[in-house]
């Protein structure tokens, strides 16, 4: 039995704008908020995820390690913390020291550096680093000029 799909109507209103992430100096990442509708004016700037890729040093248990790191984060309303996060980027010499287990570590990078945690790699050997605190990288501000695509 052939299913039967009705026509598509017209919207009358405007479809909701989408805009891509846009990326600065390969390292800074933000994203645009949703299109405002019927008069919506709110500002959105809670919604964008601030991100940093790039250069970092681990400090764990008397170790210092240079890693690349992919991070990013977003203002959690609900609990009033920053909560940040992202992977190590291809560090199987972090799974043959830690042996896989947690550790708490100090990330360092160019732009600042915060206290968090080290856990379950994946199968790429990328281990997951947590945080809820001001993030080792810079969170663009609402009064800071949007970033040049």
């Amino acid at each position: 039995m052939n299913a039967v799909t009705p026509p598509q109507q017209p919207s009358s209103g405007p479809a909701p704008a989408t805009t891509p992430p846009r990326t600065t100096q390969g390292t800074q990442r933000t994203q645009d908020a949703p299109g405002t509708q019927d008069g919506d004016s709110q500002d959105h700037n809670h919604d964008h995820e601030a991100g940093y890729r790039g250069p970092a040093t681990l400090e764990f248990g008397g170790e210092e390690r240079a890693v690349d790191v992919e991070l990013r984060g977003t203002f959690q309303p609900v609990d009033g913390r920053y909560h940040w996060y992202g992977r190590v980027i291809g560090a199987p010499e972090l799974v043959a020291l830690l042996g896989g287990k947690r550790t708490a570590a100090l990330i360092r990078t160019p732009q600042g550096e915060a206290r968090g945690e080290l856990s379950d790699p994946d199968p790429w050997d990328r281990y997951r680093v947590t945080g809820t605190s001001t993030p080792p990288f810079r969170v663009p501000g609402p009064n800071d000029p949007p970033p040049v695509a």
